[in-house]
């Protein structure tokens, strides 16, 4: 099946199915797991930044994406392309709520860290390890209110130079391996 998928990417004649997740699966991965990754996209909108966070997810051994079922990038072709064809070995959930879901994984034994620019604690101070969620937000709007305030904790990356910040996808990659290296 996958090489149908491949071929008809290349040829372009076919969109991409995906038989998206749901909550309840990716927590039924993680049962029984002290070290699970999920990571919560709110509203992210850049395809290619969705295929390249599953593809860094994926890389690291996370569990799943969380994702909106509204203003939000969906799985198509090019999350598949940007992906790598990660997005065949990892559950994308996509869920009407959130905060609620966030609430929901927060009652299975899951802590909540939001990347955030304005936080006041660093990616290496922060309790990233174990069962964790990590809320990634829009480059435009970042993290939503409610979201932010349904989070256990905050955190940012580390920098010296005068760029402001680095793209989404970049950040949670640095953010995943630091869950990896603690994870070991």
């Amino acid at each position: 099946m996958r090489e149908w998928r491949e071929q008809s990417l290349e040829a372009g004649d076919a969109p991409y199915a995906y038989e998206y997740a749901t909550l309840f699966d990716l927590i039924e991965l993680a049962r029984g797991k002290k070290d699970a990754l999920i990571v919560a996209l709110d509203h992210i909108t850049d395809v290619g930044n969705l295929g390249a966070i599953i593809r860094s997810a994926e890389v690291v051994g996370a569990t799943g994406v969380l994702i909106p079922k509204k203003r939000a990038a969906q799985v198509n072709n090019t999350v598949y392309r940007t992906s790598a064809g990660a997005v065949e070995y990892l559950k994308v959930a996509r869920e009407a709520n959130i905060a609620t879901s966030l609430a929901r994984l927060k009652d299975e034994g899951f802590w909540v860290g939001a990347a955030s620019p304005d936080a006041p604690t660093t990616l290496w101070d922060a309790p990233v390890e174990g069962r964790l969620v990590v809320v990634m937000g829009s480059e435009d709007t970042g993290i939503s209110r409610l979201v932010k305030e349904t989070s256990d904790f905050a955190f940012k990356l580390p920098q010296r130079g005068f760029t402001p910040s680095l793209n989404v996808a970049q950040s949670f990659t640095a953010i995943a391996y630091e869950w990896l290296r603690r994870a070991q």
